[in-house]
């Protein structure tokens, strides 16, 4: 699998160590941890959302930074680990910053938000969506800019059962914390609006032959398959199961909408279709924005850009109106409505949006995409 942007750990160590070294030189800067997968099978993801921090720290920089303070952004790696969530945590808590994008993967992120939390870190995931990151915790530091599982798996259920209208759902999932959470709401839905979910299946990640559960979509008779985790699964699944003769349609989450799961599936990822952020970069108010991000050779599409870039600037905005005090910051961010590129973000007391638009698009072949109307 090609990979853009790799970061090894040393090489992620040793620059995190230099930020700090360099730290009495640049003694007036607000520093923001980037905690994402810079090694690890999903790098891609960390790509996204360090091309959107780093759009949001360019321009706010060039403007003249905050209250005089400029930006500085880290990159710190957990490999989207749910071992390495809390090593990364304590990093960015041991080097004395206060302010995080990410962490990117769920698993990952309900490892390390305690410790966050606890430490007075604000931290704002562009890419998290798992209930179980915020519900029921009482944490006061935990935000995200995007939707949670049981908001996007109810409207990607929604969609099947009134365009799609399959007779048989199969529903599968990596067993992962994000993955099985929003499977789980998909299959909660679709049996509520009376569609036959034949099979709810595990699979392992990682695993390169899916044939079991293949011959099981088989003998189910399914006519539809959701599948909840990211795009290497995913990507394999598509594959083997047009060598296998199953042709039936696929949709997962926004896990799956990368890139790179055209070098895996080749010509069977035609026609998969996928939950994702709406596209916030075709709305005519973010126009300055996309312009920014395209000057740098930077995509505003994809499915965390601009849930970073506004992850930064409500960070931002809210260390302007409060100084730069981490409490104050997070209390703000709860009472507070931002404008940004997502639109009108406000928070409720759990740290999840009120609102956000989802949107199903459909796959290509040649990496496109295009709304989805069936």
């Amino acid at each position: 699998m090609k990979v853009p942007f790799r970061l090894n750990s040393v090489v992620v160590a040793a620059g995190f160590a230099a930020s700090l070294l360099a730290g009495a030189a640049h003694a007036q800067n607000i520093k923001i941890a980037m905690v994402l997968p810079a090694t690890g099978p999903v790098t891609q993801y960390g790509d996204m959302v360090k091309e959107g921090v780093e759009t949001a720290v360019e321009e706010i920089n060039a403007a003249g930074g905050i209250n005089g303070n400029k930006l500085e952004a880290v990159v710190v790696d957990d490999a989207c680990e749910p071992k390495q969530g809390p090593v990364a945590a304590n990093r960015v808590v041991n080097a004395k910053i206060h302010y995080v994008v990410g962490p990117v993967c769920s698993g990952a992120s309900i490892a390390a938000a305690p410790i966050y939390n606890n430490e007075g870190v604000v931290v704002v995931t562009p890419s998290a969506t798992s209930p179980a990151l915020t519900e029921g915790k009482n944490f006061t530091y935990i935000f995200r800019t995007i939707g949670r599982d049981d908001q996007q798996g109810p409207f990607a259920a929604k969609f099947i059962a009134e365009k799609i209208k399959p007779k048989k759902v199969a529903v599968l999932h990596d067993k992962q914390a994000y993955g099985q959470g929003i499977a789980s709401a998909v299959r909660d839905t679709l049996k509520a609006a009376g569609t036959n979910v034949a099979l709810f299946e595990g699979i392992n990640a990682g695993d390169s032959d899916y044939s079991a559960v293949i011959t099981k979509l088989k003998s189910a008779g399914v006519d539809f398959v959701y599948y909840g985790g990211y795009h290497p699964e995913m990507g394999l699944l598509l594959r083997q199961a047009g060598e296998q003769g199953l042709k039936v349609r696929m949709m997962g989450p926004e896990g799956v909408g990368n890139p790179e799961i055209n070098a895996i599936g080749g010509a069977a990822i035609e026609g998969m279709l996928v939950t994702l952020p709406a596209d916030f970069a075709s709305n005519p108010k973010n126009a300055a924005v996309v312009k920014a991000f395209k000057d740098k050779k930077r995509d505003p599409s994809g499915a965390f850009q601009m849930n970073s870039y506004a992850a930064v600037k409500v960070i931002a905005e809210s260390i302007k109106a409060v100084g730069n005090d981490s409490a104050k910051v997070a209390k703000h961010m709860h009472t507070a409505t931002f404008d940004t590129p997502l639109g009108n973000l406000a928070w409720d007391a759990k740290g999840d949006l009120k609102a956000y638009d989802f949107q199903v698009f459909q796959w290509h072949k040649d990496g496109s995409k295009s709304p989805a109307t069936k």
